[in-house]
């Protein structure tokens, strides 16, 4: 008799935390179900999914009365496990993920990897604020012997809508090198590279529909150690060098095709690699490149073209200390003698000895231009000009008008001879 009151004792108890537990889910899900016109999103619990409002969740998630039901609890999320805490004090919510990862389009398939990302948020009406601390796996010494904890610091405010989050991040001057040990702290280059000056960012992120821009602010960016003053001497695996000066034809359309403010940037070109970011975040691949030429030789010469944020990362160090220790006429020159031309065809001399049966020095002013405009997409260049018996015409005659250092006369001449150009495809 005993035995029975326990089963069924057992069963009554069972049935009622089963009770609860859909009472509770019915009740969550009824309270963060989206409205007609809120921003929905899919939450994924176990087996369990259910569509809820994400202002809503926001609200819930930073309430006083919710938040300290959530503090101690972590969650497993796209990004990595975030463990939140709730400070009474303040009212502030804690996010803490480690590790934390998110893939950026603009910067490439592989995603960029935190070993520590914290924020916290704290919530008036519709305003959202807080901070963010991303840190490095070591915490490293300061070379004047201050203890330096290595975490890059930032803060954040939001305008939450019923359709919308809007975000401003805002990170003050920090040094460079510290940005490296965070974001790509495996680097080898770090292990020798002398990293100077600084780096503050704005950004601004739109949620849902993921809009994306940035602000970034360089000073006194140097680095030494990475032994590029060797490539002084190097010698092109192309084939013959072209030896062309800075005034020839194809170095003027190159500079026009692909790097135009080459003689004034110190390797790296902010407003373009700006523009980039923006444009490929929203295409959700890498539409636009915002690549210098001195970033392009490095990729030639050292890093490869790996599409992630490392390579990129490393491309820019490499940047910075060939300008300083080649200068532009030998940056320029390298370029032109090992860039990419097409299916294994490398370097100004055999591109144009390939596609115009002439040494590089000799080629008319359209065809400079013809060969410059390639440079974007060699191997579709080739196959449009052998399919369609040209390349991409409107490329061309941008290229054309960017030539500098030519009067007006030759450059309305130019267009025409551009407008009118047959050559035999390859």
């Amino acid at each position: 008799m005993l035995k029975k009151a326990l089963v069924y004792l057992l069963f009554a108890t069972l049935a009622l935390v089963l009770t609860a537990a859909v009472a509770v889910f019915l009740i969550l899900k009824l309270a963060l179900a989206p409205g007609r016109d809120e921003w929905p999103a899919r939450f994924q619990a176990g087996p369990v999914a259910v569509d809820v409002g994400v202002p809503t969740a926001i609200r819930l998630a930073t309430s006083s009365w919710f938040a300290p039901w959530l503090a101690g609890r972590t969650l497993d999320t796209a990004h990595g496990p975030v463990r939140f805490g709730w400070n009474a004090a303040s009212e502030t919510l804690e996010l803490d993920c480690a590790p934390c990862s998110a893939t950026v389009p603009a910067l490439g398939k592989a995603p960029i990897r935190l070993d520590s990302l914290r924020a916290t948020v704290r919530r008036d009406a519709g305003m959202l604020s807080g901070t963010l601390e991303a840190a490095p796996p070591a915490r490293p010494l300061a070379v004047d012997g201050r203890t330096d904890d290595g975490i890059l610091r930032g803060r954040w405010t939001g305008r939450l809508t019923q359709q919308a989050l809007h975000i401003d991040i805002q990170v003050p001057e920090t040094p460079i090198a510290r940005w490296y040990t965070v974001l790509a702290p495996d680097l080898a280059e770090l292990q020798r590279a002398r990293i100077g000056g600084t780096l503050a960012l704005g950004a601004q992120v739109g949620l849902p529909a993921g809009t994306f821009a940035v602000q970034p602010r360089i000073a006194d960016f140097t680095v030494d150690g990475l032994g590029t003053e060797t490539l002084a001497n190097a010698r092109t695996t192309c084939g013959a060098p072209s030896r062309l000066g800075t005034d020839s034809w194809l170095a003027r359309a190159v500079i026009a095709a692909e790097d135009q403010r080459f003689f004034t940037h110190p390797g790296y070109d902010m407003t373009e690699l700006a523009a980039s970011l923006e444009v490929n975040q929203k295409a959700s691949k890498a539409e636009r490149g915002g690549s210098t030429l001195s970033q392009q030789l490095a990729k030639i010469l050292v890093t490869g073209g790996e599409q992630s944020a490392d390579r990129k990362l490393r491309e820019l160090l490499y940047a910075v200390e060939m300008e300083q220790t080649l200068g532009k006429a030998r940056i320029l020159q390298l370029y032109l003698d090992n860039a990419p031309w097409g299916a294994r065809i490398c370097g100004a001399d055999a591109a144009a000895r390939t596609y115009f049966k002439r040494p590089a020095r000799n080629l008319e002013p359209v065809q400079a231009v013809w060969l410059a405009a390639m440079l974007n997409n060699p191997a579709l260049a080739v196959r449009k000009w052998q399919q369609e018996g040209n390349i991409n015409l409107d490329r061309a005659k941008w290229v054309a008008d960017g030539v500098r250092g030519i009067s007006k006369a030759q450059r309305d001449a130019l267009l025409r001879s551009v407008a009118t150009a047959r050559f035999a495809p390859p």
